[in-house]
C-alpha cells in the first residue's frame, strides 16, 4: 500500500465536494523522459511480450527500435506536431509507434480499429493527419483496401507524393505489411528510413519538448455530435498512468497482461504507460481479446497482473470451467468500462487469485481516470463503487442549476486538476461548454458516500456503454438520418445480459418507401463501427416526446424492453 495515499480525503459539511491527496507529487516529465528513467533503472529487463507474434524485448532492445523509428518519421518529413494516425488493433507496431512519435514529438491519433469509412474520414480529416500508419487487417477489415477506396490517388503516386481530394493533409500511408502495394510505404521501409543525420536530431528535438504540450489525441463522441478528437498533454497521461498503477501497487516485480484495446486509455496510458513508469513487464496475448490466448499468456508468463472489462472476466472464468489453468501467479489488476456483478469480482478473486482487483472511473477527457478503488477496499465497494478520488483531483457533484448537492444525492460528476484535457482539437465551442472555470463536465450521474466513494448512477447525455464501449447515441441517429428513406430516428441502449446494453433505434419512414429493419443494417454496414450498429430496430409512426418537443429516450427503452420481453416468450 502506497502510504501517501492513506490520507483518503472524505467530503466535508455533507457537501459532494472531494479533493484528493497531495502524495505522491505530480512528475512534471514527458514520455521521453519517463522512459529514459526506467530505462536507466531496468535496461536489461524485458519490457514488451508480444505472445501470438513471438516478440520478446528488453526496455533497452526497446529503446534502439524507438530511435529507429523516430528517425524513419524525421527522415519521411514528419515534424514536431505534426498528426499521426494510428489504426490497428494491439500489435508490437503500435506500441513502437506510441514512443517513437513521442520521441520526435508528433502528436499520436488513435483510430479505433473498428471504424469505417466515414469514421476514418471524419477523424483524419478532423485533426489534419499528415502520415497514417495501419496494420494491412483486421477481423473482417481489409484496411488496405478501405483506405485505397477513400484515396485512390494511392494507385497512380508515388510513396510520400500524396495529394488526395478527400484527406488534403493526408501525405504518406505507412503499412505493417512488407509489400502494401503502389503508394504506401511499408513499416518496416519506415524504420530502415532514418539515418545519422536524422538519429542526430532527436535529441535536440527533445530538449525543445514540455510536459503540457499535446502528445495525443483519442476520439470521443462526447455529448452530441461526431467524435471530437480529446486532446491529451505528456503530463495529462504520465500522471495519470502513475496513479492508476500506483492503487494496485505494481512494481518493476510484476508482469502485467494487457487483453483491452491499445486504441483506448485503458491500454495505452493505464496500461503501456502505467506499466513502464513501474519498469513492470508488459504481455499482449494477441491482436484482440481471446479468453484461450489470454489465459495462456497468464499461465505461461507468469503474469501478476491483469486488465479487462467484466465480460472479458466472464469469458475467463467461462473458459476456466471447460479446461482450468495454474492462475496462482495472478495477484492485481483492472476491471473498468461497466459494473461489476459482484458474483463475478467474488469469482475474479477465488478462481482467477486476483483478490486485490481495483475498479475504476474516467473519461478519456480526463485521462482517463479520476476514481479507483484501493486493493483492500471491501468487495462490497468494489462492486457498487468506482473507488474514491484521484491524488491531484477535485470532484464536486453538481445539480441542474450548478450548485453543489448533498452527500447521498445524485449530481452531474465534474472534474478539476492536472488530467483534464486541453480541449478537444480545433473545436473551441465544444470545449468551452464542457470545461467551464477548469471543470470538466462529464455528462456523468454519481453520488458520494459519507466517505468519499462514488457511485455512478446515470448519464446525463444517455450515454450506451455495450460491453466497454461508449457509444453515443447522437452521432448514430445523425448517420441514419442520412438514408434517403428515414425521416427521423432515435437511438438508445436496452439491456442486454452479455453486453450489459445494446443499441436499439427506432425509425419513423419517409412514407411510401417501405424500409424493413434489414435495409438499415445494411446501410450501417461497413461505414460505422460494428458495435455502433443497431441490434433492435422498430418502425414507428411517431416517437414519444415531452411537451416541449424532445424525445422521451427513457420511455422508447421500456417499451421495447416490454416488446422484447413478449417476442422472448
Amino acid at each position: 500500500m502506497n502510504t501517501a495515499e492513506l490520507d483518503r480525503t472524505a467530503p466535508e459539511g455533507g457537501r459532494s465536494h472531494v479533493i484528493g491527496a497531495l502524495l505522491p507529487a505530480l512528475k512534471d516529465v514527458t514520455i521521453p523522459q519517463l522512459f529514459r528513467e526506467t530505462l536507466a533503472e531496468h535496461g536489461d529487463r524485458e519490457a514488451l511480450v508480444f505472445s501470438e507474434a513471438e516478440i520478446r524485448l528488453t526496455y533497452r532492445e526497446f529503446d534502439q527500435k524507438i530511435d529507429a523509428c523516430a528517425a524513419g518519421l524525421l527522415a519521411l518529413g514528419v515534424q514536431k506536431g505534426d498528426r499521426v494516425g494510428i489504426w490497428s488493433p494491439n500489435r508490437f507496431e503500435w506500441v513502437l509507434t506510441q514512443f517513437a512519435t513521442a520521441r520526435m514529438g508528433a502528436i499520436l491519433v488513435n483510430i479505433n480499429p473498428a471504424y469505417r469509412l466515414s469514421e476514418l474520414e471524419h477523424a483524419l480529416n478532423k485533426v489534419g493527419c499528415k502520415a497514417l500508419i495501419a496494420a494491412p487487417v483486421f477481423k473482417s477489415s481489409n484496411y488496405v483496401e478501405m483506405i485505397r477506396a477513400l484515396v485512390p490517388e494511392l494507385e497512380s503516386g508515388t510513396t510520400g507524393d500524396l495529394n488526395a481530394v478527400k484527406l488534403p493533409d493526408l501525405r504518406h500511408v505507412i503499412v505493417m505489411s512488407p509489400d502494401p502495394g503502389p503508394g504506401i510505404l511499408s513499416f518496416d521501409a519506415l524504420v530502415d528510413l532514418g539515418g545519422p543525420d536524422e538519429l542526430a536530431q532527436l535529441d535536440s528535438i527533445d530538449a525543445t519538448l514540455t510536459p503540457q504540450e499535446p502528445i495525443n489525441i483519442q476520439f470521443t463522441s462526447g455529448t452530441t455530435g461526431l467524435p471530437k478528437g480529446a486532446t491529451l498533454s505528456h503530463f495529462n497521461i504520465v500522471n495519470n498512468a502513475r496513479y492508476v498503477t500506483d492503487r494496485i501497487d505494481m512494481t518493476d516485480a510484476d508482469t502485467l497482461v494487457i487483453p483491452v484495446p491499445l486504441y483506448h486509455c485503458f491500454g495505452m496510458v493505464m496500461g503501456v504507460l502505467g506499466a513502464i513508469s513501474k519498469g513492470s513487464r508488459i504481455v499482449f496475448p494477441g491482436e484482440a481479446f481471446d479468453p484461450v490466448q489470454t489465459l495462456d499468456a497468464i499461465s505461461d508468463e507468469r503474469a501478476t497482473a491483469l486488465y479487462g472489462v467484466p465480460t472479458m472476466f466472464v469469458a475467463m472464468l467461462q473458459e476456466l470451467n471447460t479446461h482450468p489453468r495454474d492462475l496462482s501467479c495472478l495477484r492485481t489488476g483492472i476491471m473498468a468500462g461497466a459494473p461489476c456483478p459482484i458474483e463475478v469480482m467474488n469469482r475474479v478473486g477465488s478462481e482467477m487469485h486476483m483478490s486485490e482487483v481495483t475498479i475504476c472511473y474516467g473519461m478519456t477527457e480526463t485521462s482517463p481516470v479520476s476514481f479507483q478503488s484501493f486493493t483492500n477496499d471491501p468487495v462490497d465497494k468494489r462492486c457498487e463503487t468506482v473507488g474514491r478520488v484521484h491524488p491531484h483531483l477535485e470532484v464536486k457533484l453538481i445539480d441542474d442549476a450548478g450548485e453543489i448537492v448533498p452527500v447521498g444525492e445524485r449530481g452531474e460528476i465534474c472534474t478539476k486538476g492536472y488530467s483534464v484535457m486541453t480541449g478537444y482539437w480545433g473545436d473551441h465551442v465544444a470545449t468551452d461548454k464542457s470545461i467551464v472555470d477548469g471543470w470538466m463536465h462529464t455528462g456523468d450521474l454519481g453520488v458520494f458516500d459519507e466517505l468519499g466513494f462514488c457511485s455512478i448512477v446515470g448519464r446525463v447525455k444517455d450515454m450506451i456503454i455495450r460491453g466497454g464501449e461508449n457509444i453515443f447515441p447522437r452521432e448514430i441517429e445523425e448517420f441514419l438520418i442520412r438514408h434517403p428513406n428515414i425521416s427521423e430516428a432515435q437511438v438508445f441502449g436496452v439491456p442486454d445480459e452479455k453486453l450489459g446494453e445494446v443499441v436499439c433505434a427506432w425509425i419513423i419512414e419517409r412514407p411510401g418507401s417501405g424500409l424493413v429493419d434489414k435495409d438499415v443494417q445494411e446501410f450501417c454496414k461497413g461505414q460505422i463501427a460494428h458495435y455502433k450498429v443497431p441490434k433492435h430496430i422498430r418502425m414507428v409512426e411517431e416517437l414519444p416526446m415531452t411537451i416541449t418537443g424532445k424525445p422521451q429516450k427513457f420511455v422508447m427503452s421500456e417499451q421495447m424492453q416490454e416488446l422484447l420481453a413478449k417476442e422472448a416468450d
